[in-house]
């Protein structure tokens, strides 16, 4: 398909806009704080409605990634410099918009000896420290290296995250710069380093996969021993990412949400879904 053809969005993608005063509220929290999230570097969909119920996946390591996904909208430049004072920052907003359960991810930073890892285990370690809460982390690959990993997992995450995003087939072109295996190798060593933490995973689908395909990587996910999967649509954030090769069905979405299930897998599917998404609401009911 060619970048410039474009798909209309089904009624099914269609997003509210925002009606409560708490969407504000948690935005200026955010900003007054100079914190960085998911939700707005990434243009997540579902945005007004999170921000609406107090919640965000906090963006740590700055704004700009080493990597450059066909996919993403998070910006490839030149990073920032570690901000020590940013674990600290996220203490205060977790404290003022009163979180339960809290989610850390970060930009890829293969510039760091360590990919970061350290400043994951200051922000865990510090809300845990302070605080009664949960958190969950969404981790880049750390290169494959299991000691960075080992900072992670050893402060005590509540859920261990590290999305493949896609099929082994579509990493050449959507992720050239991650690697299939290592990325399910991660998830394994998760498991293994911490028979207690819950692991999990996420697929974006729209990219040009086929459902054998997605499939086949649910049976490669459960061989890690991953616990739960995400299934969300692909959305393209700008003209210039990747095209939407097709929208994916909300039936298509609740078949390989039961194909999951019978491998023994949690799985969360449907168009809106993204990694994140009430990620403590879905534990909890699970």
């Amino acid at each position: 398909m060619s970048s410039k053809q474009y798909l209309r969005k089904p009624e099914w993608l269609k997003v509210k806009l925002p009606t409560k005063v708490e969407f504000s509220n948690t935005k200026k929290v955010l900003t007054s704080l100079n914190l960085n999230t998911v939700c707005q570097s990434a243009r997540c969909p579902n945005i007004f409605e999170c921000f609406s119920k107090k919640t965000a996946t906090f963006l740590i390591l700055g704004k700009f990634c080493t990597r450059n996904c066909a996919f993403c909208k998070i910006e490839h430049f030149a990073p920032e410099p570690v901000d020590r004072d940013e674990p600290f920052r996220i203490l205060e907003a977790v404290k003022r918009l009163d979180l339960k359960y809290v989610v850390i991810t970060s930009v890829t930073r293969d510039d760091l000896e360590d990919g970061g890892a350290s400043q994951f285990q200051k922000v865990i370690s510090l809300l845990k420290q302070h605080l009664s809460l949960k958190v969950e982390v969404l981790t880049p690959d750390f290169r494959g290296d299991f000691r960075s990993l080992e900072k992670v997992i050893s402060s005590g995450p509540y859920v261990f995250n590290h999305n493949l995003e896609t099929i082994s087939r579509l990493y050449p072109k959507i992720r050239p710069q991650a690697n299939y295996k290592q990325s399910l190798d991660v998830l394994e060593q998760a498991k293994k380093m911490d028979k207690s933490i819950l692991t999990k995973s996420g697929l974006m689908l729209g990219l040009g996969e086929n459902k054998d395909e997605v499939k086949q990587t649910l049976e490669d996910l459960k061989k890690a021993g991953c616990d739960w999967i995400t299934l969300g649509q692909y959305l393209q954030p700008t003209r210039y990412h990747f095209p939407v090769q097709r929208y994916v069905h909300p039936d298509e979405f609740e078949e390989l949400k039961e194909f999951g299930q019978t491998l023994g897998l949690q799985v969360f599917a449907g168009p809106l879904v993204r990694s994140s998404y009430h990620a403590a609401e879905l534990l909890e009911t699970n």
